[in-house]
């Protein structure tokens, strides 16, 4: 598959994504083509931030949790659905719920069991970038570079 941004100019570039993308809404506004526009990111790595320890309080609880609320939400669409009356569809709320929890707990017990003590820690990743550039087609290159270069700061 051919590099969409390879025949593409860079009008303007950034360390932080959130000010790319506010310099191709800034173009949006302005009223230019956007679907001309490729926000790119270079020097990409992956970023895994440890958040805490993970033992088999914390598994279960987890999986309860997340188990709860799938049950409890397989639970209101039973009711809604009109398999029960209000009243019961209220009962099948809290039944999926507690039975999502103990099966979600039961379930998340077991994988930590798998895991055999290799990644006993909780995490949270990411890509992350040097940098992102605004590229834009050649023949609309100037006219996006001079509306990113009249956009007001941040504010």
């Amino acid at each position: 598959m051919d590099d969409p941004s390879a025949a593409r100019i860079t009008v303007a570039t950034y360390t932080i994504y959130r000010e790319a993308q506010r310099a191709v809404d800034h173009l949006s506004d302005s009223g230019f083509p956007v679907e001309r526009v490729a926000i790119v990111a270079e020097g990409l790595r992956l970023v895994e931030q440890v958040t805490g320890r993970l033992n088999w309080g914390r598994a279960a609880l987890g999986g309860a949790v997340s188990g709860a609320l799938i049950g409890a939400f397989f639970g209101a669409l039973l009711g809604l659905l009109g398999l029960a009356p209000l009243g019961s569809a209220l009962v099948l709320v809290v039944y999926g719920l507690i039975v999502g929890a103990f099966a979600g707990s039961v379930l998340a017990l077991i994988s930590y069991a798998f895991t055999g003590g290799r990644r006993d820690f909780t995490s949270t990743g990411g890509l992350q970038a040097d940098r992102y550039m605004v590229m834009v087609d050649p023949e609309f290159a100037p006219r996006a570079a001079e509306l990113v270069r009249t956009m007001s700061a941040p504010s």
